[in-house]
């Protein structure tokens, strides 16, 4: 059996360019794209993407080079996923809501040959260009609106012109290594520079299979670009939803409004989130609600869900299903498969096990909480801590240009994902904690995420997040910031400390309680949409432990000078 041969007829490398290949054959008169007033189907969407990597070609784009893109979910990102990796070339989708230096850190590491800018973020690209010194890509296109031509002109050219140019014939470069680079997506660097992490075609292909089987995302999906396709490339799903011959409804931005109309316009099926759209889509005003009629499946990751948000989120007509993932993964690695039997439970106890993240993906090979000095499995007790680790072809192929870093992410056959969890009796893993979240008071290990999803219970809570400030005593306390919901007059909730506090000593151990609660008109966040803890522990660590020390709302944005000192605007 040795001596039987791979050949061509019995080993193809793997590439999700095959599934919109598929798509044009299968699917070819069905809808494939919705933008405002512009529709295409999969033979038209196909048509555009070999256009388009024809040009990329004839403008000497190949093999390893990098293609960059700061623009919304628009058609022209979605076009890209194949059109780039066809021309042989690598996608980097760049974070919109990143500032100019973090963009020319990007295009400067990255070597970026072509940058896209969409029309709206020329002045923002701009700058980043102007922060190069020497290193600026040959080719800068401009993305005009594609529906409502604004006349921006930018950089070179034009990306409409640049697709009607390419040759329509034109199928592609073949895969010859299917290890060869697909994608680049770098990390938010809250606390560091940014490290771009390099996806495979077999990992960017497998990740994707393992999501559309894991969410059961079933023939002709109408699907809502909701999670912004510069995140870990859309979790795979500009892939997934041609390999399913969905439909894509691209929004530009993710408001209340904008979802609920698509939703209703469109019959929209499936969409994807971080759970601070939840908050977004509960605290919309009346007139921005538009009834959801059938149910939207809708998939949240990214941070772990408040299991209070949860069932409030469902009563409007959404399903949840909880993944857990990382950039470093393709997106979701684990996700919460659901047991019917789990179905005869109370809501509220329904709502704690989908909050957990759950088991592995079909194609990841493993997935385990270890302690990593003795890499030894930790019990499935659902209390004794570790870190999570992965392994499998969906793990990412390093950094790039970063020999030292991803030598320190994978250790001893694992990629360590610092992430802090349990593992319950049922093999279903659930996050405490970030590794440097933990609170360590008093020798008490304190899950920060516990104790927040405790907080937003609370009626008055839209927001949370727990950090460890000093104690004399414990050595580290819990240090709670929230902000607080708003009423339909645009007024906010009168809630003080002690109430916040008591709430606590009733729902929790005494030592989880926090200290201190400081209030706050909305919490520091990432370029993507976490929470910067980072900023309220250097915030933290200013406050003194005085329990008699009433807290103030914290009005203005927090600013860290360079020594580490917190400037910031106080009320009461």
């Amino acid at each position: 059996m040795d001596l039987l041969p791979k050949c061509d007829a019995n080993y193809v490398p793997l590439t999700p360019i095959a599934f919109l290949k598929r798509a044009n054959v299968v699917y070819a008169n069905r809808t494939s794209v919705i933008y405002e007033g512009t529709r295409f189907t999969w033979s038209q969407t196909y048509e555009r993407c070999c256009r388009l990597a024809d040009s990329l070609r004839s403008l000497n784009v190949g093999k390893n080079d990098v293609v960059s893109v700061l623009a919304p979910n628009i058609p022209a990102v979605y076009e890209m996923h194949f059109a780039v990796p066809m021309a042989g070339a690598v996608l980097n989708a760049i974070n919109i809501r990143l500032d100019a230096r973090n963009i020319a850190t990007i295009l400067s590491h990255s070597g970026a040959k072509v940058f896209f800018v969409d029309y709206q973020y020329v002045e923002l690209a701009s700058e980043a260009l102007s922060l190069l010194n020497g290193a600026v890509p040959s080719i800068i296109a401009c993305i005009d609106d594609i529906d409502t031509p604004t006349g921006v002109r930018f950089g070179q050219l034009e990306y409409e012109q640049s697709v009607q140019r390419g040759n329509p014939g034109y199928t592609g470069e073949l895969v010859q290594d299917e290890w060869d680079p697909i994608a680049l997506n770098y990390t938010s660097g809250t606390t560091s520079a940014p490290k771009g992490v390099v996806y495979s075609h077999r990992g960017a292909y497998l990740s994707t299979l393992s999501l559309i089987l894991g969410w059961e995302m079933g023939n002709a999906p109408v699907y809502l670009w909701s999670l912004p396709m510069f995140h870990c490339n859309g979790w795979t799903f500009p892939w997934g939803v041609a390999a399913r011959g969905g439909t894509n409804v691209c929004l530009r931005s993710t408001t209340a409004k904008d979802v609920y109309h698509n939703i209703a316009e469109h019959s929209v099926t499936h969409m994807c989130c971080a759970p601070i759209v939840f908050n977004i889509l509960l605290e919309a005003k009346p007139h921005e609600r538009r009834e959801i009629t059938s149910p939207v499946e809708i998939l949240t990751g990214g941070a772990p869900p408040p299991a209070s948000l949860i069932p409030k989120i469902e009563r409007l007509g959404f399903h949840v299903t909880h993944g857990y993932g990382l950039t470093e993964c393709n997106g979701p690695a684990l996700v919460c498969e659901w047991q019917t039997k789990w179905n005869k439970l109370p809501q509220q106890d329904q709502a704690k096990l989908k909050a957990r993240q759950g088991i592995s993906v079909l194609t990841l090979a493993d997935a385990d909480v270890k302690d990593l000095d003795t890499m030894a499995s930790v019990p499935r007790d659902g209390k004794t801590m570790g870190e999570i680790v992965l392994r499998g072809s969906g793990i990412m192929k390093g950094y790039f240009k970063d020999p030292e870093a991803t030598s320190k992410a994978f250790r001893n056959g694992w990629f360590a994902t610092g992430d802090i969890a349990v593992v319950h009796p049922d093999g279903y893993l659930e996050i405490k904690d970030r590794s440097k979240d933990v609170i360590i008071s008093g020798g008490e290990n304190i899950s920060s995420v516990e104790l927040e999803s405790v907080l937003y219970r609370h009626p008055s809570v839209l927001e949370a997040a727990v950090v460890a400030m000093p104690h004399p005593k414990w050595g580290e306390s819990p240090c709670a910031f929230i902000s607080v919901k708003k009423n339909y007059n645009g007024d906010t909730n009168d809630v003080k400390e002690s109430e916040i506090i008591a709430y606590c000593r009733k729902n929790l151990p005494r030592f989880m309680v926090p200290k201190r609660v400081e209030f706050m008109a909305e919490l520091p966040r990432t370029s993507t949409g976490k929470i910067q803890k980072f900023q309220l522990r250097a915030l933290a660590q200013n406050f003194v432990v005085n329990e008699n020390l009433p807290s103030k709302k914290i009005t203005g944005p927090i600013q860290l000078s360079a020594s580490g000192q917190v400037n910031t605007q106080v009320q009461g």
